[in-house]
Parts: C-alpha cells; structure tokens; sequence
C-alpha cells in the first residue's frame, strides 16, 4: 500500500503503548491489575501508558459499580490483588465512538457497507449497490464511494465523528492491503491496486483484505474468537474457504487465498467436481448441491430451488442437508484435527444447512475425531453481507490502534 494511502495511526507512542490499547481494545472491560498482568508491565509502567491513552481520548474507565468484564484469553488466569487497599478498582475500555470506519464487502452480485465504532458495532444503515454485466474496479469503485459518502452521512447525522478510514473486503488474493492478484468473482486482470483507487474515490485511506480473513479477524477481536490460542473460519456458499487465527491473528501464507480447501477430500462416495476429484470439498458449494439436488428429484433445479425445499423440510432436499453437514463435519475435524483450533466458526452463504442439520454435522465431526478426544466447539452464524462489511471495518480498526 502506498504510504500516503496507508491506514493512520489513532496516537503516536511506544510497542508497549499500543499493546496495552490492543488489549483493552480486545479484552475490555479490563483492570489495571489484570492487564499489567497479562501484558507482563509494572503497575508504574501501566498507570503511565493508561493515563496518557486516557488524556489521548483512546481509552476511559468505567466505575467499579459496573460490574462489566469482557473475555480474557484463555489459560491466563488474574492473580487475585492482595492490597485491597485504596480506591475501587475501575475497568478500562475503548472509547467507542471517538471514531468512526466505513466497512464495505464486494462480492459478485453486488456491494454492501456500513460504518462501525471503535468496538466493531454498527453505526449506519445497510447500504447496497449492485453489480451487473459491469464490474470492472472503475465502477467498483465509483460505487465504493458512493456507499461511503452514505455511510458518512448517517454516522455524522447521529452525531459521531466522520470516518477515519475504509476497509474493502473481497473474495481473491490481496498484496499490501491494497493491491488485487486474484479475484475470481470478479473476473479482473492481473493486478489492480484497488486500496489506491477507493482511497483517492473516497478521500480517506483504505484497505484491502481478503473477506475470509476480515471475517476471522472480526470475530477474533470482537465475536466468539476473543481470548482463544487459536481460532478457525470454515465458509460454505459459491466456494469453500478457510482461514486460521493465533492468538487473534491470521497466520500469514502467501497462497491461502487461492481457496487451497476447496479440494480435499471429505466423502470418498461424493459427487466428482470440475477437476475430476471425488468427493472433494467442493461438493459442498452452491452448485455442487444444486446439482446434486437435480439427480435426486430427475428435473434441473437451481440452489434456491433446494434451499426452499430444505426449509419446507421436503423429504428429498432433507436427506441431501443431512448428507451435505456429514461432510461438512468431516471438514471441520480435519481443521480441528490438524490445526487444532479450540473453536470453528462455520459460516457464509449457505451456512443455514448447518443449522438445518446440526446432528449430522456433528455426526461427521465424531466419525473423524478420537472418540477421546474433546468435542470440537463451533458456532454458526447467519449470513449477513453487512457482517463481512463489518469485519473489513474491523481490520481497518486493528490498523488504527497499531
């Protein structure tokens, strides 16, 4: 990314500065005692960094009387404070709305955005573009900006301060945080330093991020990843992808955004994909299951046609759910099974089969894990593309406080 298109920095200071906002950014509401603790500073040292984040208008206390505490990474446990002497102790947070950031998710379909806080919570309405024949980065980008100067309205409308920044996030490989290598949705050539367009469209620095890893980042700071070692993404929908967070921070591999999950293989007895791979992950995709969909009931039907009949429970589209999370299961205890994370988090598009057919997911899973082993937690959430946009404001907000 172009320095002068590069996300600023919310206050200038030292490593230990900006660690102990990150902290409280992530694990906020938070003591003194417990932070000291955790980032292994002096109470001296952590009263001197907290008084000038405080006087900097990045962080603020909440009286003791609030009882609020958020999630402290796991295996840390707060030694309990002997000294009990003095003043109550006060939890430290961010101050939410001192800044404001549009998130934007393009996807092939259309565009979606929406402002958030300091502490990743939407601040705007949903807005939307679509994209047609046209999807060229120039008009891409000419929508961006239409979309922020509407975010920009409401967030200033409701009396918060304009946006800081941008964050985009789209399905391909990304360099920089700005420039597109890959954008299969998209179908753009060689390579477009997008973060340099939107920045100059918009007026304010922008970022680029693959989608998958804003979603894993969102969730790691602010949603069911915060405090975990390591922490997963698993998203079914047009395509199948993966990212994995340690300690709250995607693990950097230059080719992992050329969607390298979308072929291993979860069914020996699956359907064969476009690459002539059996029963490869790619069976569970939007069209991998329409397709499938169309062999069971003998006529061409399209996805919408099976998610209709799988939540009208119509028996043939029920057993190809029950059949599509076994194999998901056996894809999410691979990841848990190598990679180890302590928590999957299932989502995209299509990840309401999930719920549909929770038991058979995690009859997949177990099929594939030691029976000793710890069962693997999973969450799964509903699609929204206004989450994504979220999650691509989210990294902008990590970049922020440094």
């Amino acid at each position: 990314m172009a320095e002068s298109n590069a996300i600023p920095q919310w206050f200038s200071g030292s490593e230990h500065t900006h660690r102990v906002a990150a902290a409280v950014a992530q694990y906020g509401p938070i003591a003194r005692t417990t932070l000291a603790q955790m980032l292994g500073l002096s109470q001296g040292a952590l009263s001197r960094i907290t008084s000038d984040l405080i006087y900097a208008g990045v962080i603020e206390e909440l009286p003791a009387a609030s009882g609020a505490t958020g999630k402290l990474p796991e295996r840390f446990t707060p030694k309990e404070n002997s000294d009990r002497r003095g003043r109550p102790q006060t939890s430290l947070v961010l101050c939410s709305n001192a800044r404001t950031f549009v998130g934007v998710k393009v996807h092939g379909t259309s565009i979606v955005s929406a402002a958030v806080n300091a502490h990743g919570e939407v601040v705007s309405d949903r807005h939307e573009v679509p994209i047609g024949e046209d999807q060229s980065p120039e008009y891409v980008t000419g929508a961006i900006a239409r979309l922020t100067a509407a975010c920009t309205d409401d967030v200033v409308s409701a009396g918060l301060p304009s946006p800081t920044a941008v964050g985009v996030a789209v399905g391909g490989h990304v360099v920089n945080d700005s420039v597109v290598t890959f954008a299969p949705f998209l179908h753009w050539d060689g390579e477009t330093d997008f973060g340099a367009m939107v920045g100059k469209a918009t007026g304010l620095p922008c970022g680029v991020f693959n989608d998958i890893d804003s979603l894993l980042v969102d969730a790691s700071w602010f949603g069911p990843g915060v405090g975990l070692d390591m922490f997963a993404v698993v998203t079914i929908g047009i395509g199948v992808g993966y990212s994995l967070a340690v300690h709250g921070e995607p693990v950097s591999y230059p080719d992992k955004s050329y969607g390298l999950v979308g072929h291993v293989l979860v069914d020996p007895e699956g359907p064969r994909c476009t690459s002539g791979h059996i029963g490869c992950s790619q069976c569970l995709t939007d069209d991998s299951i329409a397709e499938q969909y169309s062999a069971i009931v003998g006529r061409p039907v399209t996805f919408e046609d099976f998610a209709r009949d799988a939540r009208a429970h119509v028996p043939q589209a029920s057993q190809l759910v029950h059949r599509t999370c076994f194999r998901l299961g056996a894809l999410v205890s691979m990841v848990a099974n190598i990679a180890m994370p302590g928590h999957v988090m299932i989502a995209g598009e299509s990840a309401f089969l999930a719920k549909l057919g929770t038991d058979s997911l995690r009859d997949g899973i177990r099929h594939y894990r030691h029976s000793q082993a710890a069962p693997v937690k999973f969450t799964i959430v509903n699609h929204d593309w206004q989450l994504w946009a979220k999650a691509a404001a989210s990294r902008v907000i990590v970049k922020h406080i440094g």
